[in-house]
């Protein structure tokens, strides 16, 4: 069931996910979309998620804004960053002098190489806010190398999550603390609780859809004068996923953009994306284990070790289950 309506406000909107947009150029959402898209939401019962480009708004589209609840998904860059909900770094250099506020969210998309570069550079910010993703953007071209890297960076990670758990405190990483409080799948959902609406007025599986020219079309699921029509419905939602919806690496964001870009099929992860999640996995269970030997931490929570990081390879025996 729809939830969320993530509403892009400009071609240049800032990306908060895996993607990046094709589009450079400024081009704000019409003002009768943006208020027909408001009503949609409305009717349907739906929480709206604004994401900003990096410049300036018209007051009229501020107040227009300010007329429903919502959340802001702000570019660091931005203006308005200081009214963000969500505040995202483009790029790790722009971390650089940047006033972290202690209460807020922080989304950092980086590829692999500065990941590995940086990681004791990022590990410093996790005691410095609410929460912090990591969004890794080039998940695809990972490599059997690149695997044993990642699991080094969790594991550097790891250790500064468990040693701020010991001392008392509560620190969100998503790459290490989601796991641990889940107890069930939390996907991303694109096209099952969250849709998105784009400059052009169209709706969208979600927003790297509407920059993929390729999947663009087949990707638009209607429009804010005919409303909904998403083809397949169904093939989004964790119960037709056959290897998805038995695995417990729940902090996976189950991409299907990623799914259709690397396999052609929304339905089935690439070898990259499962391993990655797995390496989280095994990370959380690592800080898990370490943790409780000196106090009562997440008893309801068990994470059993594995012996697999591609639930493809155990597949055979994961249908006796």
């Amino acid at each position: 069931m729809l939830q969320y309506l993530i509403i892009l406000l400009d071609d240049a909107s800032t990306s908060y996910c895996h993607y990046s947009p094709s589009q450079s150029q400024h081009q704000l959402i019409g003002l009768t979309d943006l208020k027909a898209g408001i009503r949609f939401a409305m009717k349907e019962n739906l929480m709206i998620q604004y994401v900003y480009p990096d410049c300036d708004l018209p007051q009229e589209y501020k107040d227009t804004i300010e007329t429903i609840d919502h959340s802001k998904i702000i570019p660091s860059n931005s203006p308005l960053v200081e009214e963000a909900d969500v505040v995202v770094f483009n790029d790790w250099k722009d971390t650089i002098g940047f006033s972290l506020d202690e209460s807020a969210t922080y989304v950092l998309r980086i590829n692999k190489k500065d990941l590995f570069a940086q990681k004791d550079v990022i590990k410093t910010f996790i005691d410095k806010v609410t929460r912090l993703n990591i969004v890794i953007t080039d998940v695809e071209r990972f490599t059997e190398d690149d695997f044993s890297k990642y699991k080094s960076v969790l594991d550097s990670f790891g250790e500064e999550t468990e040693k701020l758990y010991k001392a008392g405190l509560s620190p969100q990483l998503n790459l290490i603390t989601d796991r641990i409080a889940l107890t069930q799948m939390n996907n991303c959902n694109a096209g099952s609780n969250n849709i998105t609406l784009a400059p052009d007025g169209g709706f969208y599986v979600c927003p790297a859809f509407y920059y993929s020219e390729e999947d663009k079309e087949t990707f638009c699921v209607g429009d804010l004068k005919n409303g909904l029509a998403i083809k397949a419905a169904k093939l989004y939602k964790l119960e037709y996923a056959p290897l998805c919806r038995i695995c417990d690496a729940y902090q996976c964001k189950r991409c299907v953009w990623i799914n259709r870009k690397t396999t052609y099929d929304i339905t089935t992860p690439s070898h990259e994306q499962c391993v990655l999640a797995h390496l989280e996995r095994n990370a959380s269970r690592k800080v898990l284990e370490s943790v409780r030997k000196d106090k009562e931490f997440y008893p309801e929570q068990d994470i059993k070790e594995i012996d697999y990081l591609d639930p493809f390879d155990v597949r055979i025996d994961w249908h006796k289950i």
